[in-house]
């Protein structure tokens, strides 16, 4: 199964579950089926977004700085000047 069927595949089921609380399918207290049902997808949706940010905050406080790519990066860069030079390209 590849991932984009299983992001299908959990996607369905979370709506249907979803359907059947909604629709009253289940039996649920009235308050909770009239007051917090409906508010579940915001819940989901806030939820996600905070879980993003989290994330993204995350990964910028361990972000680590690579010494070894950076001075890859300059002999790439030098290599480029040099062929641009060949090609009679003014580069500086």
């Amino acid at each position: 199964m590849t991932r984009a069927q299983q992001t299908i595949s959990v996607l369905l089921l979370v709506s249907s579950l979803y359907l059947a609380l909604y629709l009253g399918l289940v039996p649920l207290n009235e308050t909770v089926q009239r007051e917090i049902i409906p508010v579940l997808p915001f819940y989901a949706l806030i939820s996600f977004g905070c879980y993003l940010l989290a994330r993204l905050g995350w990964a910028i406080l361990t972000f680590n700085d690579v010494p070894e790519a950076h001075e890859e990066l300059q002999k790439e860069i030098e290599l480029a000047k040099v062929e641009l030079r060949r090609g009679k390209v003014d580069v500086d």
